[in-house]
């Protein structure tokens, strides 16, 4: 569950002045010299960013506030007595300590990590809005964040397979015609999409199936990627085209499958599917229309006995994101209960 945020109001003691030196007296020794106790650092959360808005205070600024406040001792002075240093000397002790330009530093290496992340955030949001236009799809600004994220946690050895037990491999002279395999009950993320074409329906299926993995779900986590994100497509009766409704489907990882993080958006519904004989064939290339009905046809006539499959229901499996150039996808016959 996403942790609530509490806030309350902070009471500030009323401001006071310094008192002025009696005449004659001997100022203080200057606390250079001396030990110095600095006001203890706010608080920080590793992953609280913090952006721009109103104007920034110096340490000279905060340490005036701390005194004010009572916040500080200085010079080992009980709390109740007042401390014997003036504004003045605070802003120079601030202006030449060394925790100044060590606060000062590690502003300015924030500041600079925070650019280079933004930078790279509108680079890849870039890119991602080229491929978009290329497939007729407008990828909007607030998907700059599940892409980064998505693409920074992209590592091979992180990706989990859905798993499966392989039944049999029908090879011809070397090369893998299909296997057929079958895949256990398992809870998956799905959602469904009826645009004008194909890779319409699953960029855009795809991006909401993003937001879910990259924390906008009510654990509030990354939840990590499963491999191969699943598409399922239906044809006519003749099966000499397909129809426009699709199903994009995200297998939920093995940790969640007893209890599914829930989606804030309420067009994603938890699905359990029933274990599923398949037969499956691997390609290679875009995802279209075309592409697609070429290899139902292909793997009906390379299978013995397709009829044993369901004849308008098939599977496009999808190893990599629908933005990679040379994609490896699978189709998949799904066997009659």
């Amino acid at each position: 569950m996403r942790l609530g945020s509490r806030t309350g109001g902070t009471r500030t003691a009323p401001a006071t002045s310094p008192p002025a030196l009696p005449r004659g007296a001997a100022a203080p020794p200057s606390p250079r010299g001396g030990q110095r106790r600095g006001c203890p650092p706010a608080p920080s959360h590793p992953f609280i960013r913090r952006r721009g808005g109103g104007s920034a205070r110096s340490p000279a600024q905060a340490r005036r506030g701390a005194m004010e406040t009572g916040g500080c001792r200085m010079s080992g002075a009980e709390p109740s007595a007042p401390a014997m240093i003036t504004l003045e000397d605070l802003d120079g002790l601030a202006e030449e300590s060394p925790d100044s330009a060590y606060h000062s530093q590690g502003s300015s290496l924030e500041e600079e990590a925070e650019r280079m992340e933004d930078e790279e955030q509108e680079r890849l949001l870039s890119y991602w809005q080229s491929v978009g236009r290329g497939h007729q799809v407008d990828v909007p600004r607030d998907m700059a964040e599940p892409i980064q994220q998505l693409t920074r946690n992209n590592n091979p050895q992180e990706r989990q397979t859905i798993p499966f037990t392989l039944i049999q491999r029908k090879e011809k002279l070397g090369d893998l015609l299909y296997e057929k395999r079958q895949y256990g009950k398992a809870k998956w993320a799905c959602i469904k999409m009826k645009e004008k074409q194909y890779e319409q329906s699953i960029c855009l299926g795809f991006m909401k199936l993003m937001r879910y993995i990259c924390e906008q779900n009510s654990s509030g986590l990354y939840l990590g990627i499963t491999i191969p994100i699943v598409t399922i497509v239906h044809t006519n009766e003749s099966q000499s085209e397909m129809t426009p409704s699709v199903t994009v489907a995200y297998y939920l990882p093995e940790v969640l499958q007893d209890e599914p993080p829930h989606p804030f958006d309420s067009d994603i519904i938890i699905e359990e599917w029933p274990s599923t004989i398949v037969y499956s064939r691997s390609f290679r290339g875009i995802t279209n229309e075309d592409s697609i009905m070429r290899e139902i046809n292909l793997l009906a006539e390379i299978l013995e006995s397709p009829e044993l499959c369901l004849q308008d229901t098939f599977i496009i499996a999808g190893y990599t994101n629908p933005a990679a150039a040379n994609r490896h996808n699978e189709i998949w016959f799904l066997q009659r209960p």
